[in-house]
Parts: C-alpha cells; sequence; structure tokens
C-alpha cells in the first residue's frame, strides 16, 4: 500500500493516509487481489451482499478517526468529500457536481420520486421484476396513489427490450430499473432503453448497486437521466453511505423536493447578536449542483474515508480489468451447476458478478454442508448465488462447487 504523510480531512495533525492523490501505481495490482485483504475465515463469494472492507480502507478509517478525535470538535471532510466525488466521477464517466452524496440506493430512488412530483404529479412508470426487490413497495405504493405503474415480467432470465417500447405509452414519466439485477445479474441495454424512453418522452433511473465497480459504466454515453447506489457492496466502502447521479441538463428541471443546510451555497442569518439587519429570518443562496438538489444532511464521513482508498483502489484496478478476469470463474459456474442439477436464471453470456439458482428451500437444504466446507454464498429461501470479487480465484469457485450437494 502507498501511503504518504499529509494533512487528514482538512485537519491541522499529520498522520499516515492511503489517498487517490497518493497512489502513485506503476502498474496494477495483481489478480487476484488478495494482498489488499486481511485473511478471511471462509471462502468468501458473497461480495454481492456486503463486500470485505480492504486493509487500506480500514487503515484510511482510522487516519480519520484519529484526526477527529484531535480536532477539538470540528472535523471537517471537504477535501476527502471531494476526491472521493472526483473518483466515483471517473468510475462512471460524470462530472462531479452531477452527483450528491445519499443514504442508499433507497434513499437515491425515493429523491428522484420526489423530484418528478410523484405521485401527485400522475403519469406512468415503467418498471420490472428483475429490478431491486426493496424497490416493489415504493411502485406498488405509488400505483394505489393514483400513478399508472407497469410491471414488465422477465423471461428466459432477461427483460427484453420489446417489452420495455411497447410499455413506455404516451404520458410515461419514468422507466425504472436495475441496470444489473440482484436477482439474478441480468445486465439492461441501458444505451437501448434510455434511447427508446427519450425518443417518447419519458426519463429512466438506474440502480447501478451492482454496476458500479463491476462493469465498465459510462452515464453520460448511456444518456440515463438519473442513477444510485450505495457503497458497502462492489465499492468497498460501508453502510449509510452512497451516491446519486443527476443529468446536469435535468437540474433547473426537476422539482427541489428536501430543503436543508447542506443544499445552501450561502447562508446569511438576521436573527443573532451582531447579525446585519434583514427583512427574512436567513438569506440563503442554494448551490447549483446536485447537492443543491438533492443534499438532505450530514453523511457518514467514516464511509468518505473508506471510499477515499476504496475508489481510488478500483481505479488503479481497472473495471474492464476486473471484469476480464471474473469471466472464467462465471463460466466455470455456468457450466458446471447445470452438471451438479441445479438450474440457473442467470443468463449464460453474462459478464455481470453475480450467478444465481433457483431451488426450493434452498437455504434449508444448503446451509448446512455449506458452513461445513467453510463457504459463504448468497443463501435465500429458495435460491442462492455466487458473486465472485477481485479476491476470489478458480480455487474458491472449485471448493464452492465441492461443497454443494448434488440437487
Amino acid at each position: 500500500m502507498n501511503v504518504t504523510r499529509r494533512t487528514i480531512l482538512g485537519a491541522s495533525a499529520t498522520l499516515p493516509l492511503a489517498v487517490s492523490g497518493a497512489r502513485a501505481v506503476a502498474t496494477p495490482a495483481p489478480l487476484p487481489d488478495t494482498a489488499s485483504f486481511a485473511p478471511m475465515r471462509n471462502t468468501y463469494l458473497d461480495s454481492g451482499t456486503m463486500h470485505p472492507i480492504a486493509t487500506g480502507a480500514r487503515q484510511s478509517a482510522d487516519a480519520y478517526l484519529r484526526a477527529r478525535d484531535g480536532t477539538g470538535g470540528h472535523y471537517p471532510t471537504d477535501e476527502a468529500e471531494a476526491r472521493v466525488k472526483a473518483s466515483f466521477a471517473r468510475l462512471i464517466n460524470c462530472n462531479p457536481a452531477e452527483l450528491a452524496f445519499v443514504q442508499s440506493t433507497t434513499a437515491g430512488e425515493q429523491l428522484v420520486i420526489a423530484a418528478l412530483d410523484l405521485p401527485r404529479g400522475g403519469g406512468r412508470v415503467v418498471t420490472d421484476t428483475l429490478h431491486f426487490f426493496g424497490s416493489f413497495y415504493l411502485y406498488e405504493q405509488l400505483a394505489k396513489q393514483g400513478v399508472d405503474v407497469a410491471w414488465l415480467r422477465a423471461r428466459d432470465g432477461r427483460i427484453a427490450v420489446d417489452d420495455i417500447e411497447r410499455a413506455i405509452t404516451p404520458g410515461t414519466r419514468l422507466v425504472a430499473l436495475s441496470l444489473v439485477s440482484t436477482y439474478n445479474g441480468f445486465e439492461h441495454d441501458l444505451t437501448r432503453v434510455c434511447e427508446i424512453a427519450h425518443a417518447k418522452g419519458a426519463l429512466v433511473y438506474a440502480d447501478i448497486i451492482h454496476a458500479a465497480g463491476t462493469i465498465p459504466i459510462d452515464v453520460r454515453a448511456s444518456g440515463v437521466d438519473f442513477a444510485a447506489c450505495a457503497s458497502y457492496k462492489w465499492l468497498m466502502g460501508d453502510f449509510g453511505l452512497g451516491f446519486l447521479y443527476a443529468r446536469a441538463d435535468l437540474h433547473d428541471r426537476i422539482k427541489r423536493s428536501t430543503y436543508g443546510y447542506y443544499q445552501l451555497a450561502g447562508f446569511q442569518p438576521h436573527v443573532y447578536p451582531f447579525d446585519p439587519p434583514g427583512d427574512t429570518i436567513a438569506d440563503v443562496t442554494p448551490r447549483s449542483d446536485a447537492e443543491g438538489l438533492f443534499a438532505t444532511g450530514t453523511r457518514a464521513h467514516t464511509g468518505i474515508a473508506l471510499l477515499d482508498w476504496s475508489l481510488a483502489h478500483l481505479l488503479d484496478l481497472g473495471v474492464e480489468r476486473i471484469t476480464a478476469y471474473r469471466r472464467p470463474m462465471l463460466a466455470r459456474l455456468q457450466a458446471e451447476l447445470p452438471r451438479k442439477g441445479y438450474r440457473v436464471v442467470t443468463p449464460p453470456d453474462s459478464r455481470t458478478p453475480l450467478v444465481t439458482c433457483i431451488l426450493e428451500g434452498a437455504h434449508d437444504k444448503l446451509a448446512a454442508p455449506l458452513q461445513k466446507a467453510g463457504v459463504q454464498i448468497t443463501l435465500s429461501r429458495n435460491r442462492f448465488r455466487f458473486c465472485p470479487s477481485v479476491f476470489n480465484d478458480m480455487d474458491d469457485i472449485d471448493r464452492a462447487l465441492a461443497a454443494l450437494p448434488a440437487a
């Protein structure tokens, strides 16, 4: 790990901290990238649920906490936040001004819905059953409040572009989807979806939590209007912090639905001793960027410190390189799982980091043998999922396959 001594998050103390500006990496780290993580107790193939934190990111967070102890109650993070936004902007190809910090992917999606004045504004929303299941409640409730919600169902593990095109009828306001499905790893053709939606006057929101850091994303080239993700999965951060992207040319066309101090570029009160007189309680000037539209309050500063290291590391590794490295592991799972009698529901040509099988009673049938073998995958009631990351290799895949009993 490259470490430098510099001011920590704007504090006066200087402590070792790995930061994006200090990472003079001549060549990318080798893959599998086991050196960046502490030794694991088991064969971990569940990064799509929660990614392990790299040792460099942990040291970055520890340095922040040490600085926080010594700053007399003031914990500036402006420099780190700017670095983190710049790194994430590079990862998805946008301007940092198009990004706002949010608590989670769901928080970002809710802010988009509110910015479009739904349900009060009415209209139609097109979504699909491979979207994040946590959003099912959102769109079912919007339907009960008068929004015309069109649900598209998967066929052969995919959502057909033709079905999307037919569903976008006059009056459609939004197409909401997961770029990579948490259920089976299906990847939408986002550019094509945006072309269709925009031609018919609709906007597009993409949940990118299983895409950012795992497959190349270019929000500018795709034309997507909004995108959101949390950081505790493939961005190698932690819970409570994520990003909301909103295309710059939409900023003056959408509704500000929340109002808070973090949205302001200027603030002058007229109520405290020695304040200048004024006709208002306070004069405020909203920021002109995405934070000015969507910021809701303080954000997780330890999460910022983690991402300060991990996003730079992802950029060093290269997302295209990560995607290519993972492909043989995915191919082996796709080939061997059916031989053991399991039904794979992930499209066979998928490049995303998820391979899912359906199995009635999956958790009850597989939890014990996997635990005995020291293998951790995603186990749900009636399905199971493999999520290989940068530290995994083919030996991990073979160990997991050997631990699975024949179906």
